[in-house]
């Protein structure tokens, strides 16, 4: 079978129209379908609309303001303490734990336990679907890998999926009986989808395989972004003694050091889409019906055109164009673009910053926490690189804590 022809893309302009381009479908997961099949954003057109509008009302301003400042604080603290008192942890286990935390109850998991040993072994499952959906990028083999995941995701359905649907289903049911009031629900996707079912109408298989990606995106982007802007504050300091930033008191700070972080280090390094149709770019580059078209993110987010003769170096606080994200096309853009950038990085405008509800996003509210207890590298443990894929993660990054 011939392979499709591919077209690359390095700009940021050719980039940001393509990924606004109503002809080019998403790409990027299709060889992670064992996890990524029918999830929201592998989806295209009508059915991607509908879906997402109901699941967008989980991340409306308020409900994200609340998460940061209310629900996160208290899931960081009680996480870090037993780190805290031995005086070091490994940073790459933590921030999925971290976010973990947090993208249970937001996709709609019940923690019945609550406790340390839960979330690891719900963090051995999370795992597991963050290899599934990024297959693409695999050092392993890739029918293995499946394998591992289909076996996961069953017992991941008979362990926390079942039990919270079959709740959630019982709660709906009274709800329209009249015998509970429906500010009762849970706040979730899982229950956001159940009370929808005049318009979705969605298989369990086709609900689970949701949950279970906003389990994985809720956390995976986020603590890779984390663990990522703590080696940049790192490297920061150690090249800028005696600077006045003051990070560990300036959350505002930390949200411009994540913005340039995830600008040069987006989670992942391309994105693809699929031409379902001939299309023409306003450069001149065409694109034939069937194409791959590869997005080369480092490339388009270091364009001199857009940031500067200094892009590809580390400059939070950057001074961009109008129009343009301090973060790059890393988030996406277009029908989809990231639905839990805000959440997770917050907003920067000029407006936003002078408001007293300003949303940093959870990875600033999660590395301020870590420089606050005195986070730095261990120099008895350097960094690890993690092998098992072609995407630049650490597999291991320890740090001490000293307060």
């Amino acid at each position: 079978m011939a392979q499709p022809e591919t077209v690359t893309l390095t700009s940021y302009a050719d980039c940001l129209e393509a990924y606004r381009n109503r002809d080019l479908k998403q790409a990027l997961y299709d060889e992670g379908g064992v996890i990524m099949d029918d999830v929201l954003v592998t989806l295209h057109g009508t059915e991607h609309r509908d879906r997402r509008r109901l699941e967008n009302r989980l991340f409306r301003r308020q409900i994200v303001l609340e998460q940061e400042n209310d629900t996160f604080p208290p899931i960081v603290a009680s996480t870090l303490a037993p780190y805290v008192a031995a005086g070091e942890v490994d940073l790459v286990p933590l921030g999925h734990q971290l976010l973990l935390n947090l993208s249970a109850p937001t996709a709609g998991l019940d923690r019945p336990l609550g406790t340390p040993e839960e979330t690891a072994h719900l963090y051995r499952y999370l795992m597991t679907f963050i290899e599934g959906a990024t297959l693409a990028h695999s050092t392993r083999d890739h029918d293995e890998v499946r394998r591992e995941v289909r076996d996961a995701i069953e017992e991941f359905r008979d362990e926390f999926f079942g039990p919270a649907l079959r709740r959630r289903r019982d709660l709906i049911a009274a709800v329209e009986a009249g015998e509970l009031d429906a500010e009762a629900l849970p706040r979730d996707i899982l229950t956001v989808l159940l009370s929808n079912t005049d318009r979705l109408d969605l298989p369990d298989d086709v609900i689970l395989r949701e949950i279970a990606f906003y389990l994985l995106a809720g956390a995976h982007t986020s603590a890779t972004a984390f663990t990522r802007t703590l080696d940049a504050v790192f490297t920061w300091l150690a090249d800028h003694p005696g600077d006045d930033l003051r990070l560990g008191d300036d959350r505002l700070a930390i949200q411009r050091f994540v913005h340039e972080t995830v600008r040069l280090n987006p989670s992942s390094p391309v994105g693809m889409r699929t031409a379902l149709a001939p299309v023409s770019l306003s450069s001149g580059i065409e694109i034939p019906l069937g194409a791959l078209v590869v997005f080369d993110l480092m490339a388009a987010n270091r364009d001199i055109s857009v940031f500067g003769p200094d892009a590809a170096e580390f400059v939070p606080g950057r001074v961009l164009p109008d129009g343009v994200g301090p973060y790059g096309l890393s988030f996406g853009s277009g029908m989809h673009a990231c639905i839990g950038q805000e959440l997770a990085a917050g907003v920067l405008t000029v407006e936003d910053v002078a408001r007293d509800d300003h949303i940093h996003g959870l990875v600033s509210v999660a590395v301020q926490a870590l420089l606050e207890r005195g986070a730095r590298p261990d120099p008895s443990h350097p960094p690890v690189i993690d092998t098992a894929t072609r995407r630049p993660y650490w597999s291991s990054y320890r740090v001490t804590l000293s307060r």
